[in-house]
C-alpha cells in the first residue's frame, strides 16, 4: 500500500450498547497493538456489527470505555472516524452495482481529495493530484488483491458482474484508497468457500503487517488474530441444577452452536448491518 502504515492500537473495557431490544453486546474487553489483525467473531445477530461501528466511531456505546490510538470513545467518535474507513458494511458502504470498478475507484478518490485531504492538498496542480489519484488506486487495489486486468471487462467491469470475492476485494480496495491507520470489514467469511476465506485472511493479515489495524467480523476466526467474541458468556449454573443433568445441557448447548453454525451462511448478507442500524443511531 506504499509503505508502511502508522496504525493504532485498539483497547476496548466492559464495552456495551443497549438499543430499543436490549443489550447488541455487552462486557467486551480486550486489548491490541497497532497493526493487528482484530477479528470480531460470533454467530450472526450477535451484535458484531455493532461492536464493529462502535470501534471505528460510528455508533456510540452505552456502557463502557474504548480507545483507538489513544482517542477515548464515545467522547471523540469524530477523531476516530477521520482515522478509520469501513468496508463490506452493508447498509453503508453498499456498492452500486450499475457502476464500474474504475468508476467506483474514480468516484471513492475524488471524495478523498475533496473531503479527506488537507485544503493545501486541495490546491496542488492537477497533474499532481492526478499522479497522487493513480497512486493510490494502484496501491489499494494491490493490497486488496484485486486485478483489474483479470475481470472479464477489465476496469470496466460492471460490480453486478463480479462474484462475490471480487466484490469484498473491491469494497476494501475502496476503503483503502483514504489509507486510514484503522480498516473495519464486515462479513468477511460470509458465503465463501474455504479457499476463498484462505485468499480473504491472508489479504487482510497482509495489510495488518504493513501497519494498518483490522478489524473484521466473521463467524470463525483463523488463528494469530486478536479474538474478540461477542457471543453471552455462560452464565452459572442455576441454584439446584443436580450435576447430572449438566453433560446433557452440554451436549444440547453444543448442537445449538452447530446449527447455529450451520446456518450462518443462509442469513440475508445485510441483516445483522440492519439491526445493527436499527439498535442504535449511526453517527
Amino acid at each position: 500500500m506504499g509503505g508502511t502504515v502508522a496504525g493504532v492500537g485498539v483497547t476496548a473495557l466492559g464495552l456495551g450498547l443497549e438499543g430499543p431490544r436490549g443489550w447488541a453486546f455487552r462486557g467486551v474487553s480486550f486489548e491490541a497493538e497497532p497493526g493487528s489483525l482484530i477479528t470480531i467473531e460470533g454467530a450472526s445477530g450477535t451484535g458484531r456489527t455493532c461492536l464493529l461501528l462502535a470501534l471505528t466511531g460510528r455508533m456510540k456505546p452505552t456502557e463502557g470505555t474504548a480507545a483507538v490510538g489513544g482517542t477515548a470513545l464515545p467522547k471523540r467518535m469524530a477523531a476516530v472516524r477521520r482515522v478509520s474507513a469501513l468496508a463490506h458494511v452493508p447498509g453503508v458502504t453498499d456498492l452500486d452495482p450499475a457502476l464500474t470498478v474504475a468508476e467506483h475507484l474514480h468516484e471513492r478518490a475524488l471524495l478523498q481529495r475533496r473531503f479527506g485531504d488537507s485544503v493545501r492538498g486541495l490546491l496542488r496542480p492537477r497533474a499532481e493530484w492526478r499522479a497522487d489519484e493513480k497512486r493510490r488506486i494502484e496501491d489499494a487495489l494491490t493490497a486488496a488483491g484485486l486485478d483489474p486486468d483479470a475481470l472479464p471487462k477489465g476496469a470496466r467491469t460492471a460490480v453486478r458482474d463480479l462474484d462475490r470475492p471480487e466484490a469484498l476485494r473491491l469494497s476494501i480496495a475502496l476503503a483503502l484508497i483514504a489509507r486510514p491507520r484503522l480498516l473495519g470489514v464486515d462479513d468477511t467469511d460470509l458465503k465463501l468457500s474455504d479457499a476463498e476465506r484462505a485468499d480473504i485472511w491472508a489479504v487482510l493479515t497482509s495489510i495488518a503487517e504493513t501497519g494498518t489495524t483490522v478489524v473484521a467480523v466473521c463467524s470463525e476466526a483463523p488463528d494469530g488474530t486478536v479474538k474478540v467474541s461477542t457471543e453471552a458468556a455462560d452464565e452459572a449454573s442455576p441454584t439446584g441444577e443436580s450435576p447430572e443433568s449438566r453433560p446433557a445441557q452440554e451436549a444440547q448447548d453444543s448442537q445449538d452452536t452447530q446449527d447455529s453454525q450451520n446456518t450462518q451462511d443462509s442469513q440475508e448478507p445485510g441483516k445483522e448491518a440492519a439491526d445493527a442500524l436499527a439498535e442504535a443511531g449511526r453517527a
